[in-house]
């Protein structure tokens, strides 16, 4: 079965954009081996609001990737070369059962929580990128459950100080916030 990984870079404070949706922050680490990282995805998961400063950026389209839309209000037509759902969990366990390489979540965070509150997520892969923004997009806003994770790997790259964090959701701990 595929699995669906969410990918991101994440500031110290836990923001995976600025407050208008800026990324230049992010560092790009020489030793992260990012074509090895894309050649083990096949299929794209955006929301609405990522694909939308996706698309300011030259588009959300990436050679060999099927794109999946998650909106409640966009409307087919306007979102040409992808596929467009307003029901993540149907789609996304569709999507897992199906042939293929792995799944990337790639955002943004409210994709993110309704995902690990569906317990669709099999693996959470952070670039903690050493800085702290103070205010913009968090990682997972309105969790309505929190997650359990177990650390599956870690690395440290010691260029730039950057820590990659993976993390496994453990099944089934998923509870109301107390």
């Amino acid at each position: 079965m595929r699995r669906v990984r969410f990918s991101a870079a994440v500031s110290l404070d836990g923001f995976i954009a600025g407050p208008n949706g800026e990324s230049d922050w992010i560092v790009m680490d020489p030793d992260i081996d990012f074509g090895s990282l894309m050649g083990s995805f096949d299929t794209i998961l955006l929301g609405r609001k990522t694909w939308e400063a996706t698309r300011g950026h030259g588009g959300s389209g990436m050679p060999g990737m099927q794109v999946y839309l998650f909106s409640r209000t966009l409307r087919a037509e306007d979102c040409p070369g992808v596929t467009l759902s307003a029901n993540p969990r149907e789609t996304v366990a569709a999507l897992k059962a199906k042939p293929g390489k792995d799944i990337w979540l790639f955002g943004g965070g409210e994709l993110l929580s309704s995902c690990l509150a569906d317990g669709l997520v099999d693996s959470v892969e952070l670039a903690v990128i050493p800085v702290l923004l103070g205010t913009g997009r968090p990682l997972a806003p309105h969790l309505a459950r929190y997650a359990r994770l177990r650390l599956a790997n870690h690395r440290v790259y010691p260029s730039t100080g950057t820590v990659s964090l993976d993390y496994a959701p453990e099944p089934r701990t998923l509870k109301p916030e107390p």
